[in-house]
């Protein structure tokens, strides 16, 4: 779906949602659409954005969720989509969701939306917050003030959204309203006049005010996206010439300035008459804002990492047995069904030995980790936690050259590497978006995790039950902190040569501090996360399943093709501190990170169909039998940290790069480090044995 709007086959009318992110926007959205929605990119932009449809006293609307921008003087591809898609498409109406609690910064969107769109309705959202800080909105004198319909919701629990679907529909029948005072401050006006003589003589031009403050603003790229329309054509170099001649008495940036300023005395005019705020407010978001952006913020994000890392673990057990139980169960009953089947034995063998084992492998080990992982990291976002995350770690990412906003990317790696590339979309400059996604695999998947914790407890955590699941977690908290060491340094000396630049301005919007929604947290992170995850990871290990198959049961002379494989990959494993089937392990793991461990155990036991061992220690037992020690392990944990992104991240990478060199790039990056690690640490090792 191209969500450009310069073509509506949709009969219904076009009204377009716009907000500041992290007012409710897209909770507003969902609640009036409900499953009525689809998604899409905006055309020529990596932008995902979202349309669905609404029915109000009667009349079915055409609802567009504009990417959240602070302001229409885009600076972003998100600012980008929503000002082209308010100017360029021209819709019927806008709708612009507003945060009670600093409604002057809502109004200061809403006013330049209401030079562009001639209808337009005010969607005051979080009233309740608002309320629990004593802050109170008039929105009738709000309303007599802007002179557009203002409705008051509190939209996550869906008070207000009927009267809002109501004035909604009044508005779309209602006359075009006057537009507003143009755009243009009254000290320049005369010196603009020519420029905006021009625009109104082009009879199919709308908001000629406001296109003229962009021209003479310097704004390049509005300027070459609006010569480019085929109206203007004839208009064009005398707009040129007019721009030019203003420019030579004002310069941009104090005409640009001068816009701003403007605006911003508007909107706080305007909110001082609506808005009444008690004398000391904001009580408990700075209390808690002393606790995670105080000189304890640091050790506290580490804390809560720890926290989430050690439930995952010590939770993931119980439900993965149970559920590695009740697929053995289901296996004995499909292979009672097959054999009553006229197919050959070799094919029941593939489909259950194979696909099944593989597939129910990848399922019993990843989806109970992620199942609370996934939920936990959507409780503090929700929370307003993870852009405090963002917070603490800017100034180490502006020091590495790179952008604050891949420390957000870099959280949602994670989960998923292919989720946290996907995020990147975000981070406006090519350059710093480029970096993030060729060092999202620095930081340990969802998928990496149950292996790097087997490796982790059976030779180094300490102590037994409690003790010993509290050191594994301070130990993979250790890990993760060494992949986010590793993402800044590779991202320094990127910046220094292969991707040259100096690091980009962003605004990081801090948001209050809200209670979460335990449930729809807990549905949101299941379906649109773990699921989707989930999805991905067995579509590729279905055929990850055969082909192992394959390996394992086809011989060359007295071996499988896997031992061969294995046998020709012993010496560099050898260099490396492991061994060829560790090695063809990881190589045949590129479709899922959770069948390395499964295929390693099953190359060492000569099997030909992947087997869960039993415990701990009969796993401790395959590996010591193998000759493994405490360097082994540590070398194992050093390539899992460090090796080639999975299939499903590769697959991301080249749709957000479009180019087969970065992708080569993002694979050959964390495996050439965790080459170089692995050998430094094994010969390190063997120099120590020597001298001692």
């Amino acid at each position: 779906m191209n969500l450009t709007g310069t073509e509506h086959v949709n009969p219904s009318p076009t009204v377009a949602l716009a907000g500041m992110p992290n007012v409710g926007k897209s909770t507003v959205f969902n609640a009036l659409t409900g499953l009525h929605q689809h998604t899409g990119n905006w055309v020529g932009k990596t932008v995902s954005g979202a349309a669905g449809t609404v029915s109000c006293s009667g009349q079915t609307i055409t609802l567009l969720d504009l990417p959240g921008t602070y302001s229409l003087r885009a600076r972003s591809a998100e600012e980008t989509v929503a000002r082209d898609f308010l100017c360029f498409s021209q819709p019927e109406a806008a709708v612009v969701v507003c945060d009670a609690t600093c409604l002057e910064r809502g109004i200061s969107l809403g006013l330049q939306v209401m030079e562009i769109v001639p209808r337009v309705l005010f969607c005051v959202n979080l009233l309740d917050e608002a309320a629990r800080r004593g802050i109170s909105v008039d929105l009738t004198k709000l309303e007599e003030t802007l002179q557009v319909p203002v409705v008051g919701v509190t939209a996550r629990s869906g008070r207000g959204l009927s009267q809002l679907k109501e004035r909604l529909a009044q508005l779309l029948e209602s006359p075009l309203p006057e537009r507003p005072a143009p755009a243009i401050p009254a000290d320049y006006a005369d010196d603009a006049a020519p420029v905006l003589q021009l625009l109104r003589e082009m009879e199919t031009l709308h908001a000629p005010e406001w296109i003229a403050c962009r021209l003479l603003e310097g704004d390049a790229d509005f300027t070459k996206h609006f010569l480019q329309q085929d109206t203007i054509s004839p208009k064009q170099q005398p707009l040129l010439d007019a721009c030019a001649a203003f420019h030579e008495t004002v310069s941009p940036e104090v005409f640009g300035d001068a816009v701003i300023a403007e605006n911003i005395l508007r909107s706080e005019a305007i909110a001082a008459k609506a808005v009444t705020k008690p004398g000391q407010s904001a009580g408990q978001d700075r209390r808690l804002d002393r606790i995670f952006l105080g000189k304890w913020g640091v050790p506290v994000m580490l804390l809560l990492l720890g926290v989430i890392l050690w439930i995952t673990i010590v939770g993931a057990n119980y439900p993965s047995a149970l559920l590695s139980a009740g697929f053995s169960a289901l296996e004995h009953q499909l292979s009672r069904l097959l054999t009553m089947t006229i197919l050959p034995a070799w094919v029941c063998s593939l489909l259950l030995d194979g696909i099944y084992t593989v597939l129910t492998w990848v399922i019993s080990v990843m989806l109970p980790p992620m199942a609370i992982f996934f939920p936990l990291f959507t409780l503090l976002e929700d929370f307003g936690y993870l852009p405090r995350v963002a917070f603490h770690l800017d100034k180490s990412f502006q020091c590495a050259c790179a952008c604050g906003k891949q420390s957000l990317t870099m959280c949602m790696g994670f989960g998923c590497n292919a989720a946290g590339v996907t995020g990147c979309r975000i981070i406006d400059s090519p350059r710093e978006r480029l970096l993030a996604i060729l060092t999202n695999n620095f930081v340990p998947c969802n998928g990496r995790f149950p292996t790097m914790i087997t490796c982790i407890t059976l030779f180094f955590a300490a102590g037994s039950g409690l003790v010993q699941s509290i050191s594994s977690a301070l130990l993979l908290l250790g890990l993760i902190l060494l992949g986010i060491g590793m993402t800044f340094l590779v991202c320094r000396l990127l910046s220094a040569t292969l991707l040259r630049g100096v690091p980009s301005s962003f605004t990081l919007e801090l948001p209050s501090y809200r209670r979460p929604q335990i449930g729809k947290v807990l549905v949101r992170s299941v379906l649109d996360r773990t699921l989707f995850v989930l999805g991905r990871a067995c579509i590729a290990a279905a055929p990850a399943g055969a082909l192992l198959w394959i390996l394992t049961n086809c011989t060359i002379g007295d071996a499988s093709i896997f031992h061969h494989a294995a046998a020709f990959l012993e010496l560099p494993g050898q260099w490396m501190g492991l061994d060829g089937v560790i090695l063809l392990a990881f190589l045949l793991g590129f479709p899922a990170n959770e069948i390395v461990l499964p295929i390693l155990l099953m190359g060492y036991t000569s099997g030909t169909v992947l087997t869960e061992a039993q415990s701990l220690t009969e796993i401790h037992a395959i590996l010591t039998a193998h000759h493994w020690t405490w360097v082994t392990a540590l070398c194992m944990l050093l390539f899992l940290l460090f090796h080639f992104p999975c299939s499903t991240t590769c697959i991301t990478i080249y749709k957000e790069t479009r180019s087969l060199k970065w992708t080569a790039a993002a694979w050959c990056l964390p495996t050439g480090i965790g080459i170089l690690l692995c050998v430094s640490v094994h010969v390190l090792s063997r120099c120590v044995q020597y001298l001692f």
